[in-house]
């Protein structure tokens, strides 16, 4: 499958003017999808090697397909942002000496995933109700759904966005215990007033709630940016495409930490722990996608790129 089916890279000049002095070395796509954002960074930069990571089988696919004129320069294996560094050791002959000068972090869920009815991350088809993103790993959303207390399940919406309705969705679902698609959505249809409905589809937080915690997104987040910047050389970039509010908090939380070296003194006071800054932050806000780019590719509406160098060790 070409990868431009497969998934439209957002803000990709702006990804590939981030990295436009890490032009040797292996830059890590730990989101590698179709190819996109790696294709454009290998042709730019000659002398760059592309270790892509994708825990979806079939991003790994197209990726494998996009990237094949680049021969011996990209590799693309199986993994997941928590096991980042353990996929990059376990990969030592490609990496070898080089320095790993960047690394590239696409959250969410790609294009295919959304269009591919099957997968069930989307209520634009019936399908089973699985939103993995690894097919053979983990519970399905079904099965989540089956196990969730209401409680959780609430907890989980809110954190999404949902909170008006959260407890009669988290109800409605529970007793309803969809298996599809269909039955979900029409769940959540029943638990929202019509009145109370606003601009989109009434179901697309829970969707939204539900592929994150199925996919431990939260989770594999936090690790995974830990592990980038462990494994970063000196010098090197980690750049992160957030797309809900609560990833790019997330992100942007994270980022500033380690800007003071995990400064654990009161923010008014000068540092006497002793930290040292570990990144530069690129700039305090995020970069946002053009409006001509908004206008070909509704789905970057919502990206949010946030980047900074390491500095030390």
């Amino acid at each position: 499958m070409a990868q431009d089916l497969f998934h439209v890279p957002v803000l990709l000049n702006e990804i590939v003017a981030l990295f436009a002095d890490q032009t040797v070395g292996v830059l890590v796509d730990a989101t590698v999808g179709g190819g996109g954002h790696a294709s454009a960074l290998l042709e730019a930069a000659p002398q760059l090697r592309l270790l892509g990571i994708d825990r979806d089988p079939d991003a790994r696919d197209a990726a494998r397909i996009a990237l094949a004129r680049f021969g011996d320069r990209a590799l693309v294996v199986a993994g997941t942002f928590a096991q980042l560094g353990d996929v990059v050791r376990e990969h030592d002959a490609f990496v070898g000496t080089a320095p790993l000068v960047g690394v590239l972090m696409d959250l969410g869920v790609s294009s295919h995933q959304f269009d591919e009815g099957e997968r069930g991350f989307s209520f634009r088809a019936d399908a089973p109700l699985d939103m993995r993103m690894d097919p053979s790993v983990g519970v399905t959303a079904a099965e989540f759904l089956a196990s969730v207390n209401q409680h959780e399940l609430v907890r989980i919406l809110r954190a999404s966005g949902e909170a008006r309705f959260a407890n009669a969705i988290a109800k409605s679902l529970i007793e309803t215990q969809p298996r599809t698609t269909y039955e979900l959505t029409s769940a959540v249809e029943r638990a929202v007033p019509m009145a109370a409905r606003r601009r989109g589809h009434v179901a697309t937080r829970v969707y939204q709630a539900l592929r994150i915690a199925v996919n431990d997104e939260e989770g594999q987040l936090a690790l995974g940016l830990a592990s980038a910047l462990d494994e970063l050389s000196v010098g090197g970039v980690l750049a992160v495409i957030s797309y809900h509010s609560g990833e790019d908090r997330a992100v942007k939380a994270y980022l500033a930490d380690q800007a003071k070296g995990g400064c654990t003194c009161p923010p008014t006071l000068e540092c006497v722990c002793g930290a040292t800054p570990r990144v530069v932050v690129a700039k305090a806000s995020a970069r946002l996608a053009s409006s001509d780019e908004v206008a070909h590719n509704p789905r970057a509406r919502s990206a949010r790129l946030r980047s900074a160098r390491k500095v030390a060790p």
